[in-house]
């Protein structure tokens, strides 16, 4: 029986989520073979520009996408936010892992919080999101590009090139980096992007076999919430040049499901939130972005699209 290829970036991070979902492979099918294809995408080789200016979150999946599609690979392991809305044709995300804590983190070896931060303050961080919601936060900040894995990260915050930066909470947690987390920032003030600590299976739709084998890894809450962030996300088009922020959570059988898009200086943010029988996840997505588009956020998205921000 041939091994199961599984095709990662090789970040610490990445090799950490793929050898993860390779074990819980192994565990749910004791005879399968597995092993890596280890992919450098040009999000990791091109890091002096930021992920707006050079294509978006897409660079991280899209040589992964190539190698299911000239099979030299199987399947590939995603964290969701990274993941464009869209799909190429012929591949499917066949399962979702259960999330991990999706908040963003706050690091800092100076401050404990950030409401703790001083007048001007440099915080370091390269997600429009993050950007445009810390601004509506706190206008004095200076927020400044932040690059690299999150070792770099790290260390260019322990070096003192900035007060703090933001991180997801989730990629700490997975790297046993979870005690440098000053500050869990809670949702109502960085409401997280679509997908965010959800790992994810893609492999081809018509290899019936993978499918077959990696189904067995879906989690059904992980599902629900990533189908109505992600339908969120496409009915707004969204993309890296665009802070849009949308987060999912069950409560009982229902879902509730929060969106943000906002102007990347902060001054103009559209906030709604729409629940839900979870039956209902996609149609609640869609819905919750056409209130949104509504109330006028059509016109700051077509603004951001415009000047490419």
């Amino acid at each position: 029986m041939s091994p199961l290829r599984i095709a990662t970036r090789q970040s610490k991070l990445a090799l950490w989520q793929a050898e993860h979902v390779a074990s819980l492979l192994q565990a749910a099918h004791p005879s399968l073979q597995i092993e890596l294809v280890k992919i450098t995408t040009q999000g990791d080789k091109i890091l002096d520009r930021s992920l707006a200016n050079i294509g978006g979150k897409g660079l991280f999946v899209k040589e992964l996408e190539i190698a299911l599609e000239e099979q030299r690979a199987d399947i590939a392991v995603h964290s969701m936010k990274d993941v464009p809305s869209d799909l190429p044709p012929g591949m499917i995300l066949v399962a979702m892992l259960p999330r991990a804590d999706a908040r963003d983190a706050f690091v800092s070896r100076r401050f404990a919080s950030l409401s703790d931060l001083s007048n001007g303050a440099r915080v370091g961080t390269s997600s429009l999101r993050r950007q445009s919601q810390l601004r509506a936060l706190r206008s004095d900040l200076e927020i400044a590009p932040l690059r690299g894995n999150v070792d770099t990260r790290l260390r260019k915050l322990d070096a003192g090139e900035f007060d703090a930066i933001i991180l997801a909470s989730a990629g700490l947690i997975r790297l046993g980096l979870g005690d440098r987390i000053t500050q869990f920032i809670d949702v109502a003030q960085s409401l997280p992007a679509v997908g965010q600590g959800i790992i994810g299976i893609e492999c081809r739709s018509g290899d019936a076999k993978t499918v077959d084998i990696v189904r067995a890894l879906d989690n059904l809450n992980a599902q629900t919430c990533i189908a109505a962030e992600r339908a969120f996300a496409q009915r707004l088009e969204g993309s890296c040049q665009s802070p849009i922020a949308g987060y999912a959570e069950l409560s009982g059988a229902n879902v509730r499901m929060q969106g943000l898009i906002a102007s990347v200086d902060g001054k103009q943010v559209f906030r709604d939130s729409i629940v839900g029988p979870q039956s209902d996840a996609v149609k609640l997505g869609r819905a919750l972005a056409e209130r949104m588009l509504f109330a006028g956020a059509d016109q700051l998205l077509a603004a951001l699209r415009g000047s490419g921000a």
